[in-house]
């Protein structure tokens, strides 16, 4: 984990990858963003997590790699990075077979 310096200097989480993680404020307000999926545009709820937004797709977020604006999001903080708007995604989903 990294710290970034939001608002009045007030330290907030962020990701390595440079994305802010989601905290009361950000949960609070729930604008509608808009985003693209896989190269699809789409609106979702503001104030997502990953995670969320993924439930919100019918996708589990056990079976996917997410890329957020060309950076690889580690599985790990899949449920604190949080949606923005302008955010491009490209996920890939794990199917099995054989």
């Amino acid at each position: 984990m990294v710290f970034l310096e939001f608002g009045a200097g007030a330290p907030e989480r962020g990701c390595a990858c440079g994305a802010a993680l989601l905290s009361r404020s950000t949960v609070s307000d729930n604008p509608t963003l808009v985003i693209q999926v896989n190269g699809e545009r789409r609106r979702v709820t503001g104030g997502l997590s990953i995670a969320a937004m993924l439930g919100e797709l019918g996708l589990d977020p056990k079976k996917v790699a997410v890329e957020r604006n060309l950076e690889i999001v580690p599985r790990a903080t899949l449920g604190e990075v949080a949606v923005a708007d302008g955010d491009a995604f490209e996920i890939v989903h794990f199917v099995g077979g054989g």
